[in-house]
């Protein structure tokens, strides 16, 4: 059985053009207050929200009905294709994965559609770990109450 691999999901959001990658990429910390299942952030490390590997930020979340705690750096951002890369390490987290790397992008599709991707790239710490398919969920769920949101705002 392999320990690392890769999940993605993708969704359509109807929220215009660049608000979705705006929100994840220089306010993620509000999502505390439009997302049912995180539950708290804080800065813990840094002086902002969004510099690139200066920041961490402890997050405390719900995943398969669990609370779940984890800190979190920004390893790059490309604002020319809207995505932004995450780590999640320490907490809940290290007691199951050596690597979790999370990966949204916003995704500006031919139809004329916009859609929010979400990538998990991970490695468990031994065969006994299932794949992050909470994460999967927890994004779907998550991105839709963003969408709905941004589509107030």
């Amino acid at each position: 059985m392999a320990l690392s691999g890769k999940l993605s999901i993708e969704i359509v959001i109807h929220a215009p053009a660049g608000k979705f990658f705006n929100l994840v990429s220089k306010s993620l910390h509000q999502v505390q207050n439009i997302c049912e299942r995180v539950h708290h952030t804080k800065l813990h490390q840094g002086e902002d929200w969004h510099s690139i590997g200066g920041s961490v930020k402890h997050w405390t979340y719900v995943i398969d009905g669990k609370v779940t705690t984890c800190k979190e750096i920004i390893e790059s951002v490309d604002e020319k294709n809207k995505t932004i890369k995450f780590t999640l390490f320490d907490g809940d987290i290290s007691q199951q994965y050596k690597v979790l790397k999370v990966i949204a992008q916003e995704i500006d599709n031919s139809n004329g559609s916009v859609s929010a991707k979400w990538t998990v790239e991970y490695e468990k710490i031994n065969d006994n770990v299932e794949a992050p398919y909470g994460y999967m969920e927890l994004f779907d769920k998550n991105t839709k109450e963003m969408d709905a949101h941004l589509l107030k705002a």
